[in-house]
């Protein structure tokens, strides 16, 4: 698909993956529409050209419409969804407090996985109506799971159960929207150099960069914005989920 002259959704935009995604898509030649929680969108940098931030709740199904309808409104013709949004609280299944909060594995199924599935099956009704080229392809959807949904590491169950899940949906959301001319791919993401790793010491980041195989570092939102931009341009990519870990295969802890 041709980047330039298309909108583009991208979700978790105020920061990290989704911030980066948005800057590089914009800089391609397409307009974007960021989506982010109202006070990540009121906390966040200035976005770059060619980046509108819109307050959405990625869970909520009038919200996102919503957002979808600014676009139509705006003019710009929507061929692309990037979902970015997901947390990351750690929990065992049974801890020193007790068993796993049964609302935080909820909320983590909301977000990560309820929420990626709400904002595909809602951009896909909107990239559905545009005009198919040449070839009958309208438009791409790309989701972002983790290494995580296959080596789930101690304490990381919701987190796992949640990007497996957004990992599992590829073949069969590839398959539905082919009808449509909407291609969908998954990046499956290692360890990314975010605001969320920010918190953690020096040390602890270079034991994590130390733990990759080569190259021997932690993975930049940049990079993951460049898969994105070559999933777009690759036509024949669709119904695969790519790992983007350095062959990174987590351990246990």
């Amino acid at each position: 698909m041709d980047i330039a002259g298309s909108a583009a959704l991208v979700t978790g935009a105020a920061s990290g993956l989704g911030a980066a995604t948005a800057a590089a898509l914009a800089a391609r030649g397409a307009t974007v529409y960021g989506l982010d929680l109202d006070k990540a969108v009121a906390g966040a940098e200035a976005p770059a050209d060619g980046v509108t931030l819109l307050a959405a709740d990625v869970t909520d199904e009038e919200q996102v419409r919503a957002a979808l309808a600014r676009i139509e409104e705006d003019g710009a013709e929507l061929r692309l969804a990037v979902n970015c949004a997901g947390i990351a609280p750690s929990a065992r299944i049974l801890g020193r407090k007790g068993p796993h909060d049964l609302e935080l594995f909820r909320t983590v199924l909301e977000v990560n996985l309820l929420g990626t599935f709400n904002v595909m099956r809602l951009a896909a009704e909107a990239i559905a109506k545009r005009e198919a080229d040449e070839h009958g392809q309208r438009g791409l959807v790309v989701n972002t799971a983790s290494i995580a949904a296959f080596e789930g590491q101690v304490g990381q169950i919701a987190y796992a159960a949640s990007k497996a899940g957004v990992a599992g949906m590829t073949v069969t959301a590839a398959r539905d929207l082919a009808q449509y001319g909407i291609r969908v791919v998954t990046v499956a993401p290692g360890i990314v150099d975010t605001p969320m790793m920010a918190g953690f010491s020096e040390d602890v980041r270079a034991g994590l960069a130390a733990s990759v195989t080569f190259p021997q570092r932690l993975a930049r939102p940049e990079e993951y914005a460049r898969l994105v931009t070559m999933i777009a341009e690759h036509d024949y990519l669709n119904g695969e989920t790519i790992r983007m870990d350095g062959a990174l295969r987590m351990a246990a802890r």
